[in-house]
């Protein structure tokens, strides 16, 4: 299995009804130099301003990024290189990641690469301290820029460092 750490931004808390701005991606593995970044055309007239201003963009900016179809198949065809085997979608909040990934997927190329499921970095990350209220957040080391391939890649160094010093069984 290859583990694809997600991280995105959009510009309302719905796929459909707003839009997913951009996003990121990189392989969990060492060294962390296998990523993606698409930025995504809006899909939608809605947008909420303070959502949108978490990305660092203007909606006119948003109006001129990439077509979704293309930028999914892109990243469609990403993971088939980087990913050997069965990718596994894993992210700090994959209730909100997840559900813009898998939407934009099955809207614009029919199935999602992942399958049906994705990982929560931040319940494996409680279930292994055994405290529902502990944070995997000052494991990262690349800052939390909301830039997502900034913030997939410290999350992918928090992951690393549960499997080096915590002794998580995870196949890289």
């Amino acid at each position: 299995m290859a583990y694809i750490m997600v991280d995105i931004e959009s510009d309302g808390p719905i796929p459909g009804g707003f839009s997913m701005i951009s996003f990121g991606a990189v392989l969990v593995q060492y060294g962390l130099d296998k990523t993606f970044y698409g930025q995504l055309k809006s899909i939608s007239e809605n947008y909420i301003p303070e959502a949108l201003a978490v990305s660092g963009h203007t909606r006119e900016e948003v109006l001129s990024f990439d077509d979704p179809a293309t930028v999914m198949a892109n990243f469609a065809t990403w993971i088939k290189t980087v990913c050997k085997d069965q990718p596994i979608f894993i992210s700090d909040n994959n209730g909100f990641d997840w559900m813009f990934i898998c939407w934009y997927f099955h809207h614009f190329t029919g199935k999602n690469p992942f399958g049906f499921s994705s990982q929560n970095l931040g319940s494996l990350y409680k279930g292994m301290v055994k405290d529902m209220f502990k944070n995997f957040k000052h494991l990262r080391k690349t800052a939390h820029t909301h830039h997502p391939v900034d913030d997939a890649k410290g999350n992918a160094e928090a992951l690393l460092t549960l499997k080096r010093e915590h002794e998580l069984k995870i196949k890289l």
